[in-house]
């Protein structure tokens, strides 16, 4: 649904009053209001006042672009201070507050962290993914904030790439399929509710295509909370480049039209299609000329024959890789066709420029009135000029229990089954003893992977919810001792008929997650022997974000469960560990026997198959 209908159909205006709303507003605006418009802050960058001052249409929260202390009231507290500067201009054009709310506020402490889109793939259930984004919804709009930059359509071709885990799938058909659910979810079209937030589908487009570079995209890293690349970074960080970081992502994608228009492009139709208002440019190229500059991707395909008349928005500083000159990278990226720039730090210096731009002719007027057009209509579609504050009353559901066994759920139907030898699964609850061993048994950080709480994640008690353990504990017989180590390291005398081992990456996001080698590292296979050596049967359960290399380790294991990045509902683990519920989960991506087998196309060229195909699965 185009962002003219879906304006209509929440609001009762008719094309014609809406046209005329947006016509007045536009023949009232100055130069300075327009720019403002396209102008989006990050939160700590801009104060409310500075806001009024420059007219801005849109301020963020970056990957840990938290209040102090991190609460649901103070979140909403900040947003609603931005919100209520904006309303003061004298033109009373809301803002539209952005995060990156990936799977559930996971910004928010206390908020429900749904599984990474990877989990929600392996469910294959789109009913319950709209679910998650009503709920999502709920608890966005309980802080005021009414945009998040989702969901990622990306379809992941090689599995080093450290974004794998945003995307449902290597297959297009069901990325599309999850992604246009999760936008009827967000936006309320899956219920009563006249309310909803503003999806984002993003990274358009062929993200997911970039090839591996040989060296790594800088010998520096971006600084925290920063999704700039790392020779943008104004205060970096060093990295262990040996592990491949930065080789794949923000990448090109050297392929040909007709590939990206069969495999890249449907997505974004399918979640146009359910009513994504908003599109989010990619840092990647197209055979390399960068998406955030093309002119024949984003105005031509896009916006002409898609007729997508939302608005597409860059993603963080991305403008700057077009060229040395910073006029330059703002003439080309407002030409090709961005509406609205995240600038993020230095907005002063964007409004400036652009305004300079248009002044020279370098950018028409027509330009500028078509993003400032589209912004607005946006803006009228999400009923933000007559209810700019969300309600204050969502805020005693955040977290709520309802919201958590939405979670919950997910995390069983995300699960997947891929060995069970001598029926090891389901486990009896009235087992004497059982050994746990691994600390991301024990580690809500670790189970929610990166893009929780902080940009890049951490391990740790980083926000409520139920740890693996924890439900081990709750579901079975209060007379099983339950011996739990995190490294494996268990008295000389413990020994159990079945041990649990829960192997886990550790968090990471974008760029810092690209692997040379998915391979167990050297800890993850010592903590498997130690856990084999004091038990008959062995279950290994996988904390990860993409297939790992684990051919070797097969014969060591009785039944092996992909957990992915579960989040913060682990007691969901438990559910079909014990047989309250069956495994239903299936791959979304194959699982290569080897490095030889990735990307996706070494896979299809090898001479042998996969060590498990795409779409396998056990039940229970």
């Amino acid at each position: 649904m185009t962002a003219r209908a879906e304006s209509k159909r929440q609001r009762g205006l008719s094309d014609a009053d809406i046209a005329r709303k947006i016509d007045r507003l536009l023949s009232q605006m100055t130069l300075e209001e327009k720019v403002g418009q396209m102008t989006m802050v990050e939160n700590n960058s801009i104060t409310p006042a500075q806001v009024a001052e420059f007219f801005i249409g849109s301020v963020l929260s970056g990957g840990g672009g938290n209040p102090t202390p991190n609460t649901p009231e103070n979140w909403r507290a900040m947003v609603c201070a931005f919100q209520e500067a904006a309303l003061e201009t004298r033109l009373a054009i809301p803002l539209v507050y952005g995060v990156d709310a990936v799977h559930g506020h996971n910004n928010v402490k206390g908020a429900v962290i749904f599984p990474q889109n990877i989990g929600l793939g392996a469910s294959r259930d789109a009913d319950l993914v709209e679910r998650i984004g009503r709920v999502t919804a709920r608890e966005l709009l309980a802080t005021s904030v009414h945009w998040t930059f989702a969901p990622s359509v990306s379809v992941p071709q090689d599995l080093r790439w450290g974004r794998t885990y945003e995307g449902y799938s290597a297959n297009s058909q069901l990325v599309g399929a999850l992604g246009a659910a999760l936008v009827r979810g967000l936006s309320g079209r899956c219920c009563d509710e006249d309310r909803g937030v503003l999806a984002c589908a993003k990274h358009y487009v062929a993200d997911g295509a970039a090839r591996w570079r040989e060296s790594p995209l800088a010998e520096q890293a971006p600084q925290q909370g920063s999704t700039a690349p790392p020779q943008d970074s104004a205060a970096p960080q060093a990295v262990e480049l040996a592990l491949g970081q930065w080789r794949i992502d923000q990448g090109d994608a050297c392929i040909d039209e007709a590939s990206l228009r069969q495999t890249h492009l449907p997505p974004y139709q399918a979640a146009i299609a359910a009513g994504a208002l908003t599109v989010m440019a990619s840092y990647s190229s197209w055979n390399d000329e960068k998406l955030h500059g093309h002119r024949y991707l984003l105005s031509d395909v896009l916006k002409g024959e898609l007729g997508f008349d939302g608005l597409i928005v860059t993603d963080w500083m991305a403008i700057n890789q077009l060229d040395p000159d910073y006029q330059q990278c703002v003439v080309q990226a407002v030409n090709a066709g961005i509406d609205m720039v995240m600038v993020p730090y230095d907005f002063r210096c964007f409004i400036s420029t652009l305004k300079r731009a248009v002044q020279q002719g370098d950018v028409a007027q027509e330009r500028i009135d078509d993003a400032v057009r589209r912004i607005l209509r946006v803006k009228l579609a999400l009923g933000l000029f007559d209810q700019p504050i969300g309600d204050a009353s969502l805020l005693q559901s955040l977290g709520c229990a309802a919201h958590r066994q939405v979670a919950r759920e997910a995390v069983r139907k995300s699960l997947v089954l891929l060995k069970n030898d001598r029926r090891s699964l389901p486990l009896p609850k009235d087992a004497p003893r059982l050994l746990v061993a691994g600390r991301a048994a024990d580690d809500i950080g670790l189970q929610c992977g990166g893009w929780s709480i902080s940009w890049q994640g951490e391990a740790g008690a980083t926000t409520s919810g139920t740890t693996i353990l924890e439900g081990i504990r709750a579901a079975a017989s209060d007379s099983t001792v339950i011996d739990y180590s995190p490294d494996g390291q268990f008295a000389d005398d413990a020994r159990a008929a079945v041990g649990i081992a829960v192997l886990h990456e550790e968090p990471y996001a974008e760029g810092f997650g690209d692997r040379a080698d998915l391979a167990l590292s050297s800890d993850e296979i010592d903590l498997l022997q130690r856990v084999r050596a004091r038990c008959d049967q062995l279950i290994v359960i996988l904390i990860t974000g993409r297939p790992r290399i684990i051919t070797e380790q097969l014969p060591l294991i009785d039944a092996l469960v992909v957990a992915w990045l579960p989040g913060t509902e682990a007691n969901g683990v438990a559910d079909l560990l014990f047989g309250d519920f069956p495994f239903t989960g299936k791959l979304p991506f194959s699982w290569p026997r080897s490095m030889d087998q990735i990307p996706l196309a070494a896979l299809e060229a090898s001479a042998e198959a996969p060590l498990w195909e795409c779409g396998y699965g056990l039940t229970s």
